[in-house]
């Protein structure tokens, strides 16, 4: 048997997260690789200060990490092998040191300045995010292109599941590619404005590209023993992939879109696919792209039990 392990991204955190590995040397680990008390903020709050990018991201990858390492052992108890590894966002740094590329602790700090990065590369109010549900994704790309000017883009962000589609870029930007789409289909848009602090996954993110590198490139990358899919092409990446690749992945991301359904869509009818991270989203996301496939979200009353079970 073989499965899939997916890991999610910015938005699935709260108080709490990883109470039960309270007294491991997981917290201190992390800590150490940001310098200030996360484990406090991921186990007491306030929720305000958790849901900064900056402490959101390093508290999401190391919740989802802390799981990883229990569900490996069970896995490797029960013989059963990972297929493939594969991250939303932020997730796929988690899932590249589940994968034994990066080390907690780099992952950790490495997302921790990328939060950092992507808060400071756009002035308040300048840029947004809107959720567009049930729209053809043809029409969404047309809409991005023709509302993007010279000073003033938008694109598709997040390819969540086929009906809901995230685009990000410049406040004015959106608002007339919605504009657009309505005219093309001659009916009101279903779209929802996120409460994001900055436009990820777009144009305006460049700036934290550019200084992402650096911390990127201080980084140690070892041998990657799993496979992992990329968000930027939702290809599988195999275990002879330079590190310079995987940089490349990485920094690409930062404002490109996440092909979340596209990654999804290539998983086969019956995997077994096993949610490694704060709460059940891409469990509701992958029964909408593809409801044969088994999801066990292991942030659950029954997650481990389930994977017992296998």
């Amino acid at each position: 048997m073989k499965v899939t392990i997916v890991f999610p991204g910015q938005g699935t955190q709260y108080v709490g997260m990883g109470k039960n590995f309270e007294g491991t040397n997981f917290f201190e680990k992390a800590n150490e690789a940001v310098g200030y008390n996360l484990a406090g903020l991921m186990l007491e709050g306030p929720a305000e200060n958790l849901k900064l990018t900056e402490n959101t991201q390093p508290a999401i990858v190391a919740h989802s990490l802390m799981l990883f390492e229990e569900l490996k052992m069970i896995l490797a108890g029960k013989g059963i092998s990972v297929e493939q590894v594969l991250g939303h966002s932020v997730g796929e740094y988690a899932a590249l040191s589940a994968a034994g590329v990066l080390s907690f602790e780099d992952a950790v700090r490495a997302v921790h300045f990328r939060g950092k990065f992507m808060q400071e590369a756009t002035p308040a109010g300048k840029g947004t995010m809107y959720a567009i549900l049930k729209q053809n994704e043809e029409i969404i790309r047309e809409a991005c292109k023709l509302a993007s000017t010279e000073s003033e883009k938008v694109s598709p962000a997040n390819f969540n599941e086929p009906a809901q589609i995230v685009i990000s870029g410049d406040k004015l930007a959106c608002e007339r590619a919605l504009k657009i789409m309505e005219e093309k289909t001659g009916a009101r848009v279903k779209a929802i404005e996120l409460q994001v602090s900055a436009p990820f996954h777009c144009e305006l993110m460049k700036p934290a590209e550019l200084k992402l590198k650096d911390v990127l490139m201080k980084c140690t990358f070892d041998h990657q023993r799993i496979p992992y899919v990329a968000n930027v092409d939702a290809q599988k990446y195999g275990l002879e992939t330079p590190y310079e690749t995987i940089i490349e992945n990485l920094l690409k991301q930062v404002c490109g879109s996440v092909l979340w359904t596209q990654s999804i869509q290539k998983l086969a009818d019956d995997s077994i696919v096993i949610e490694c991270g704060p709460g059940k989203v891409l469990a509701g996301l992958i029964k909408k792209i593809n409801p044969n496939i088994r999801v066990i979200s292991l942030d659950s009353e029954t997650g481990f039990s389930e994977v017992e079970a296998l």
